[in-house]
């Protein structure tokens, strides 16, 4: 077994994957810390249901660490993740369209402040939700890993599969549409 990497919170993710490939299981450990969390909003975003985000997120951190070996680093190794917690998505929606589901009650919401505010902000995030389960996947891609995530159109392009001035195209038609459903 190799020696554990010294580790700081600038080390870098190639640093941390060339880590992982000797030995190191610390520094798994610390790629899945500085990605979980932006995975799971990623997901969440992109339709997943939040009794399933747990497992969503750990097979999609399952791939990318069996596949580890073809991460090239053409892209930041978040971006390649979300493109896998992408896959892992679909995947998970096919399964879900042969398994007849019985929706259970909702949870409960925080009924605590201004019900009139909390009615208009439930109602403009169901709007909002619906809004981006209606957009096509690649318009909801494009719009999640840009606002949601922050990355730049060349990251977004790379993890897509596209050209930087498609995914700028999808983008602005994400985003028209979704004022449109909001208003």
């Amino acid at each position: 077994m190799a020696q554990p990497l010294p580790r700081t919170e600038t080390t870098p993710d190639a640093a941390l994957i060339a880590a992982w490939q000797t030995g190191d299981e610390q520094a798994a450990a610390e790629l899945v810390r500085r990605h979980a969390r932006a995975l799971a909003r990623f997901l969440t975003g992109a339709g997943a249901p939040e009794s399933e985000l747990d497992d969503l997120v750990q097979e999609t951190f399952i791939r990318a660490f069996r596949s580890v070996d073809r991460f090239r680093g053409q892209c930041q190794f978040r971006t390649w993740l979300m493109t896998i917690g992408g896959n892992v998505l679909k995947d998970f929606g096919r399964r879900m369209k042969r398994r007849a589901v019985i929706p259970l009650d909702e949870m409960v919401r925080d009924v605590t402040g201004d019900p009139h505010e909390l009615a208009e902000a439930s109602e403009t995030e169901a709007r909002l939700a619906a809004g981006l389960k209606a957009l096509p996947r690649l318009q909801r891609e494009v719009f999640l890993l840009r606002a949601q995530q922050g990355l730049e159109y060349e990251e977004i392009a790379a993890a897509l599969a596209t050209t930087p001035g498609a995914a700028r195209v999808h983008y602005h038609h994400a985003v028209r549409r979704l004022k449109e459903t909001v208003k």
